[in-house]
């Protein structure tokens, strides 16, 4: 018998993924394996195709996520290549997408990070809308659609249901109305005025975005390892 057909038990397979036998049956359940014979009797014949599987699946599920992970290598046990690659494209793209995000996010912030804060440029009252847009020199019906879009949320007053502006929120609103004029879209707005409730300051922020980078790109690097198993992989099955 060759060395890649000797056989394998589902333990050892397990030891050498660093996984439990019940993993290892699972992956043969949800069509991550090549088809796996039986004896007469019953018994699973796993061997080193089995092997290559199961490790290929565990570097992709680093990378990619295991939802991902398991439909892309069951695509590719099923023969359709062209699905396996395009899955491993749209997690590229998605990965893609959050870089930006996150860059157009940091570009926001820079943007408002000379922004003064203090007393001096706030109001130290409660207005209207008609007053915050006076202030700001945009219309009402800018504050009602940021208002829409979660970048603002004014209170109501009791009876009236008229806009309360705070102080706070007259800021949120001179920090949108900054960042529209530079160009910046209304969920990147939302981001950072989002981190800035959130983290308390624009210094935090900026340490959670660079934490977010680094997150990223590990991610990236587990997934270009990821797609290095997969290509290893497809070529010895070919």
């Amino acid at each position: 018998m060759s060395e890649r057909r000797k056989r394998l038990r589902p333990v050892d397979l397990a030891r050498a993924a660093g996984a439990s036998t019940q993993w290892v049956r699972d992956c043969e359940d949800s069509g991550v394996l090549p088809p796996v014979p039986r004896t007469a009797s019953g018994y699973r014949l796993f061997d080193a195709r089995h092997l290559d599987a199961l490790l290929t699946y565990r570097a992709l599920t680093t990378g990619y996520g295991t939802a991902a992970a398991r439909e892309t290598m069951r695509a590719v046990q099923a023969g359709d290549l062209p699905r396996a690659l395009a899955l491993v494209d749209a997690s590229h793209a998605a990965l893609h997408e959050e870089r930006r995000a996150l860059r157009e996010a940091g570009e926001a912030l820079e943007a408002v990070a000379g922004e003064r804060a203090d007393s001096d440029v706030l109001p130290d009252a409660d207005l209207r809308i008609g007053e915050v847009a006076g202030c700001l020199g945009v219309r009402t019906s800018a504050l009602r659609v940021w208002e829409s879009a979660g970048l603002i949320a004014p209170a109501r007053q009791p009876g009236t249901g008229y806009r309360v502006f705070s102080p706070a929120d007259v800021r949120d609103a001179r920090m949108v109305h900054l960042l529209r004029r530079s160009h910046h879209r209304l969920p990147r707005i939302r981001l950072v005025l989002d981190g800035l409730r959130e983290t308390g300051s624009r210094e935090a922020l900026r340490e959670a975005l660079v934490r977010r980078d680094e997150a990223l790109t590990a991610r990236a690097r587990a997934m270009l390892a990821g797609s290095g198993a997969l290509h290893r992989y497809l070529s010895g099955a070919d």
